[in-house]
């Protein structure tokens, strides 16, 4: 029968079948999905995959053993100069047209001897090196992506809260769901965290820090849905709360004992349950970022992200210890959390006048005590 996506498990060589060109597509994407189920891969990840292949399908209009180098050229020239996309979405389509035609032409899948006997074909690698984009940074994100500054981040909250203001002076009943997403913005901002680490906190996942009493119960976070690496489960890491964004924790207490709607099943625990009982979605929280960032007249490259990115920069400039930003994020390498960091002219020239008044000191011999050099005695 072969390993778990092998043709044979998929669809009976000897069996003759109404549509064999839908049919066996369907069983391609079939026991992809179980080679991939096999590696540990996440669920969202195998179903984002299968609607590329997906959508190629539906642009050439040819099956996986009739593809060519050419359909790739006018699929993704199509992608990238009339859709605008992305050159990280370019990637993941091109990733997953390759690993999608990589699992087709493994000999160990049987599926070129299956494709020979039903058509006479067999699938080939049309990816190759030549001819899809080279991930060759870290990085990928587009220029305009960036931190906000400290007067648009207060705007942005402003502009939130101003929002419930508006819906409960005149009755209205999304005064709730607006009093979530401005607390959703600022507890993403004060704890640094992604958006799915948003969405997924629960009302136990905050504790309390012995060493800094005055948080209460939100001392601090943990977060038991952090980025995976690939094949893994969902990182866990806790964020302790820090003075500089200490406010939050009112904010969230509010929320949690004066408006937010309980839950019931599953997601009674959940922080974020709307008016009918189910959790959040990611994308309501983008939609509704979007259109507060629309309201202030915010540029596009202002995304749910640009908290996260925010929370790194302003904790840098407030001098708060590389390492320790970087754990609190939990960023494997302090490379990723450098990328994060875009600290204003302001600091730059703040670190630069340090630097040489403590050069200045040095050289007129003022830091010397006893006639030791302080330097000698740190």
């Amino acid at each position: 029968m072969g390993p778990a996506g092998a043709a044979g498990r998929q669809i009976a060589r000897d069996v003759a079948l109404f549509n064999p060109a839908e049919q066996v597509f369907q069983a391609m994407l079939d026991g992809w999905r179980n080679q991939q189920l096999s590696r540990n891969l996440a669920f969202t990840t195998i179903a984002r995959r299968e609607q590329i292949i997906q959508r190629f399908r539906l642009f050439t209009g040819e099956d996986p053993w009739s593809w060519t180098v050419g359909d790739v050229d006018e699929f993704f020239m199509e992608l990238r100069a009339v859709r605008s996309a992305s050159h990280s979405t370019l990637l993941a389509y091109q990733n997953a047209l390759r690993l999608f035609l990589g699992y087709l032409t493994d000999p160990a899948y049987g599926w070129d001897q299956e494709c020979m006997v039903r058509f006479g074909t067999h699938p080939v690698q049309v990816c190759h090196e030549w001819n899809t984009a080279a991930h060759v940074q870290e990085a990928s994100a587009r220029p305009r992506k960036r931190p906000l500054t400290r007067d648009e981040l207060q705007d942005l909250f402003d502009y939130a809260d101003d929002r419930v203001d508006h819906a409960r002076r005149h009755g209205r009943k999304g005064w709730i769901s607006a009093f979530r997403v401005a607390t959703a913005i600022k507890v993403a901002y004060a704890w640094g965290l992604r958006r799915n680490e948003v969405r997924m906190l629960e009302l136990t996942d905050f504790g309390t820090n012995p060493h800094a009493p005055e948080f209460g119960g939100y001392g601090v976070l943990y977060v038991r849905h952090g980025k995976a690496m690939r094949g893994s489960p969902p990182k866990r890491r806790s964020v302790l709360t820090v003075p500089h964004t200490g406010w939050a924790v009112d904010c969230l207490q509010q929320w949690i004992d004066e408006v937010r709607p309980p839950g019931t099943g599953e997601e009674q625990a959940s922080l974020w349950p709307t008016e009918r009982s189910g959790r959040v979605t990611a994308d309501s929280l983008t939609r509704e970022f979007t259109l507060l960032r629309t309201g202030l007249g915010l540029a596009d490259g202002i995304d749910f992200h640009s908290l996260r990115r925010s929370y790194v920069t302003h904790l840098i400039e407030d001098g708060y210890d590389a390492l320790f930003v970087q754990q609190q994020v939990g960023h494997e390498h302090s490379s990723t959390t450098a990328l994060y960091t875009g600290v204003s002219s302001d600091y730059r020239t703040r670190t630069l006048r340090a630097a040489m008044n403590t050069m200045a000191t040095q050289a007129t011999g003022t830091g010397t005590r006893g006639g030791t050099d302080e330097r000698k005695t740190r």
